[in-house]
């Protein structure tokens, strides 16, 4: 993740980013999805030296930042509020030569939770412009029984995959291993069908991820979660 807080600080993306990436090679390992906590043009965020930072290491895509909704305003007047963002990040994006990406997420008001208002936002560009990650857990989340529906309307937009399996324990929200909740295992026969051949991200934060103590334990848990995910696919 390059943003505030993250593995690499904005300010130092030039330094410390090319580290990263050499250290991921060392592994045999390619950032693929790069975790940023950018959503617009900006000296704030720094947008242009990150994203060109990255762009010339070889990164191919970026998860943006999430936009949010003032719930006491009209909602609908807001995504016009966004496009004028948008547009201007895309641009900045097809001149470096990486991809924004959208994760879908759940909560009461993020952009993009209930799908339709993302693809309403992206409908104005191409596909190999700006994608969706999308977030099936995030998804069932807000959708339940509707997943399918936000698949098939967001599908040509769909760049990257993200795995998590939610549950509700005393009607909370509650994350665990892949195969434990609520996930619909026909997730896995409509993302074949829909012959998707993008990155997936199997996302195992269920743990925790900031005490160094449990990474032995996350480590176990992402073997075991990623064998899950390997025999769902294979029996899709």
């Amino acid at each position: 993740a390059v943003r505030p807080g993250g593995h690499v600080e904005p300010e130092r993306v030039e330094d410390d980013l090319p580290k990263m990436v050499e250290s991921l090679k060392k592994q045999n390992l390619k950032l693929t999805v790069m975790t940023s906590g950018i959503n617009e043009v900006s000296d704030a965020q720094r947008t242009e030296a990150v994203l060109k930072t990255a762009a010339g290491l070889g990164v191919e895509r970026f998860r943006m930042s999430y936009y949010k909704y003032d719930l006491k305003k009209p909602i609908r007047p807001q995504l016009d509020e966004v496009r004028p963002k948008l547009k201007e990040l895309v641009t900045l994006c097809k001149e470096v030569g990486i991809k924004p990406v959208y994760q879908n997420h759940s909560g009461r008001n993020y952009v993009g939770g209930p799908i339709w208002d993302l693809e309403n936002l992206f409908s104005d560009y191409d596909p190999a412009d700006v994608g969706n990650a999308f977030d099936v857990g995030h998804a069932t989340v807000e959708g339940a029984k509707a997943w399918p529906l936000n698949f098939a309307l967001i599908r040509p937009y769909i760049d990257t995959v993200y795995i998590k399996d939610p549950g509700w324990v005393d009607n909370k929200l509650k994350w665990g291993a892949l195969g434990d909740g609520s996930l619909d295992r026909g997730f896995f026969n409509t993302l074949k069908a829909s012959q998707f051949t993008g990155p997936i991200s199997l996302h195992v934060e269920y743990l925790g991820h900031k005490d160094p103590k449990i990474v032995p334990t996350v480590i176990k848990a992402i073997g075991e979660n990623f064998a899950t995910l390997k025999k769902f696919l294979a029996e899709a």
